[in-house]
């Protein structure tokens, strides 16, 4: 009788790819060109000709508890969300709790181009929207040929 494994064959493979990603540091800060995994709030970050716009995914936060600011061509967002939980009590027991709650900081890495005084931030329906427009000096512009 020949014996059958349940893993599939690349199964060390695979155990190797998930140790790399386990032994890659948390701390990595984003970049523009290149968004790690995990953290909160989630991101999205992306450019267009004329901005570089970051979404937060960061709800049940009140807008005046985070604090973005933009140094140079580093952009952080952070802030606190308090813990939403039954009261404790003896009868109260909490089964799962996934929601984070906590400090939380994410810092963003942007490209050289950005104008640190052409920022606007916007927090609506527990999406931070921040565009950040790009210096109108060194944006691609056609040439008229004569």
């Amino acid at each position: 009788m020949l014996y059958r494994t349940m893993f599939p064959r690349d199964f060390f493979a695979e155990l190797d790819r998930l140790q790399r990603e386990m032994n890659q540091s948390p701390d990595l800060s984003p970049s523009i060109r290149g968004v790690a995994r995990g953290g909160y709030p989630a991101m999205n970050v992306g450019n267009t000709a004329n901005t570089v716009e970051i979404y937060a995914f960061a709800p049940g936060i009140e807008p005046a508890s985070i604090d973005v600011q933009i140094e140079k061509t580093t952009l952080t967002i952070a802030g606190e969300r308090n813990p939403a939980r039954p009261s404790p009590d003896e009868k109260t027991m909490l089964h799962i709790d996934e929601r984070f709650a906590g400090r939380f900081r994410r810092v963003v890495t942007l490209p050289d181009d950005v104008d640190p005084n052409a920022v606007d931030a916007r927090y609506r329906d527990g999406v931070l929207h921040i565009k950040i427009q790009r210096r109108a000096a060194v944006q691609a512009r056609r040439i008229v040929v004569q």
